[in-house]
């Protein structure tokens, strides 16, 4: 059975670009240009993924995530958000988002974003890596690094891909001191426009959900430059 997607979105060129591409990929597309339009939809009918603009006319995106979330729909949602607007993708993360696309984008990201959110939405699976699979652990925590994977106690955690690279990075140097401004760059690329807001934002989010465990990593804080990740264990690769 094909995935169910809403796309709300109020630029006719974009909507008809998103549900052409979106469709040739088997997914069953529902598009509405109305924020109140979309949000009765979500509530009224079942979606697997939400695709929500935030300048919508009636009610606009920030406006129709935190009504989903205040009526407890977890269908997982993505932003899409002006590459210049840091400040949209921070309150869209804080309102509940699960990823974010910036404008302008192409096809070949968009489709392996929804792929990616599809993915991670799914049931917790238990940690059944084959043998080739790469796997970096400390403590209950695993990480799969080739299929963007995380299990933490046997459970798998749901992590946007910018939190898993973020994590990734940190892992592959515990204990040293990483400034803002390196995983900015790293994470986001040189030519990001964005601030530092949008990496506290994230290991923000990455901490929370990492708490989850009793014997999992740490990420501290470290004032006015960066972080560090903290093992419980000495991490073993296989």
């Amino acid at each position: 059975m094909s995935h169910k997607v809403l796309v709300i979105e109020d630029e006719p060129t974009l909507s008809r670009l998103l549900s052409y591409n979106l469709t040739q990929e088997g997914y069953d597309v529902t598009v509405c240009d109305h924020g109140g339009e979309g949000l009765q939809a979500a509530i009224q009918r079942s979606f697997d993924l939400i695709m929500l603009d935030i300048m919508l006319p009636g009610m606009n995106g920030f406006e129709v995530l935190g009504k989903l979330r205040q009526s407890g729909i977890k269908t997982p949602v993505i932003i899409l958000t002006a590459r210049t607007a840091e400040e949209e993708v921070v309150q869209g993360l804080k309102h509940g988002a699960d990823d974010y696309i910036t404008k302008p984008f192409g096809v070949a990201e968009l489709l392996a974003r929804v792929s990616a959110v599809l993915r991670r939405s799914g049931h917790a699976v238990a940690d059944t890596a084959q043998p080739q699979d790469k796997v970096i652990r400390a403590g209950d925590l695993a990480i799969y690094p080739e299929r963007y994977e995380v299990i933490l106690a046997g459970e798998q955690v749901p992590l946007r891909p910018k939190e898993f690279e973020v994590l990734l990075y940190l892992i592959q140097r515990p204990g040293m001191v990483i400034t803002r401004d390196d995983l900015m760059n790293v994470v986001w690329g040189f030519d990001y426009i964005g601030g530092q807001r949008t990496v506290d934002v994230h290991v923000s989010s990455l901490r929370k959900k990492l708490e989850l465990g009793a014997n999992s990593v740490c990420i501290e804080s470290i004032r006015g430059v960066g972080y560090k990740l903290v093992l419980p264990k000495k991490v073993g690769a296989g």
